[in-house]
């Protein structure tokens, strides 16, 4: 068996908070935010839509993608750090939704590098034969663990889902190499303190300008491949100026990087699936392109897959 993706799905809420919105509640504005971050806009579920419910969305939309049913899947696994409620896991609750009577069902906890766990623990099952299709989807409704006074943060987040079928693919594409850590000691550095998110944003900065770039590269390596091999490159949508820094060890141009950071802000573990079915939809990423996934989060963690896309 040979694992790779056979499908994509996401799903953002409607509602858009521009930066000009957030100059009304705190002190902050367009530009400061732009500059530091490349984030012009980031969608806000409403009351009624939780977690469980975005990804089911996004759900929805890989299954039809990958051409199989909710009976097809034989596992379940959704990255989140924001559930529903703390149990049942969202995974059993989109189970259910889903009509995916026949799949096992977990939630994985590892933030902003949640979707890329998942990804490689469905590898595992997919590449020893023990599972045919798994869901792997992150979700995030950060907006109910935010401090919409805290003007660092609240300028930085939002929310969404984003979905991918893991299942076996043809030899020569798939997940060709992958990378996961974590270290922490470094869990202090971004972490939610009672009811809201808490950053050091300068010690995390500097994490991840160094992580995502080495990791990037290493799984460009492990692959058997040079750099220049890379078509396409999509990092952790968290900060535009840490994004650079992934492709500038890498060497690509710009236009072979997603930069949707500046639509959607950082939805944590969805923020890499949410980008990947963006390029995919697009038209960015071609069957036969070496892509890139790289992502890094909370406890410190990170992840990355070098992937040759196509079934």
């Amino acid at each position: 068996m040979n694992a790779g993706i056979t499908g994509v799905g996401k799903y953002v809420p409607e509602n858009i908070v521009t930066n000009h919105d957030l100059e009304k509640i705190v002190d902050t504005n367009d530009e400061w935010i732009r500059t530091r971050t490349g984030i012009e806009e980031r969608r806000i579920a409403s009351d009624d839509i939780d977690t469980s419910d975005m990804a089911y969305y996004a759900s929805e939309q890989a299954i039809r993608d990958a051409g199989i049913s909710p009976t097809d899947i034989d596992l379940i696994l959704i990255a989140t750090v924001t559930p529903d409620k703390p149990f049942p896991t969202v995974a059993c609750m989109l189970q259910e939704r889903l009509g995916a009577t026949k799949a096992a069902a977990m939630d994985i906890s590892a933030a902003c590098a949640g979707f890329m766990y998942g990804v490689i623990t469905a590898k595992q099952f997919i590449d020893t034969g023990v599972y045919k299709h798994v869901l792997v989807v992150g979700a995030e409704k950060l907006s109910k663990i935010t401090d919409w006074t805290d003007r660092n943060t609240c300028v930085l987040f939002g929310d969404g889902a984003g979905a991918a079928i893991i299942g076996n693919v043809s030899e020569e594409r798939g997940i060709k190499s992958f990378e996961l850590g974590a270290d922490g000691g470094g869990g202090k550095y971004l972490q939610q303190e009672e009811k809201f998110i808490q950053m050091n944003g300068r010690e995390v900065f500097k994490f991840a300008v160094r992580q995502m770039p080495e990791s990037s590269l290493n799984v460009v390596k492990q692959a058997g491949l040079n750099k220049e091999d890379v078509d396409y490159l999509i990092p952790h949508q968290a900060n535009i100026r840490i994004m650079e820094a992934a492709r500038n060890k890498l060497d690509i141009p710009v236009e072979k990087m997603n930069t949707s950071v500046k639509k959607y802000g950082n939805t944590s573990s969805a923020s890499i699936a949410i980008a990947l079915a963006e390029a995919v939809q697009n038209g960015d990423v071609k069957d036969d392109d070496f892509i890139v996934l790289v992502g890094f989060g909370g406890g410190l963690t990170w992840g990355a897959v070098g992937l040759r896309w196509g079934k």
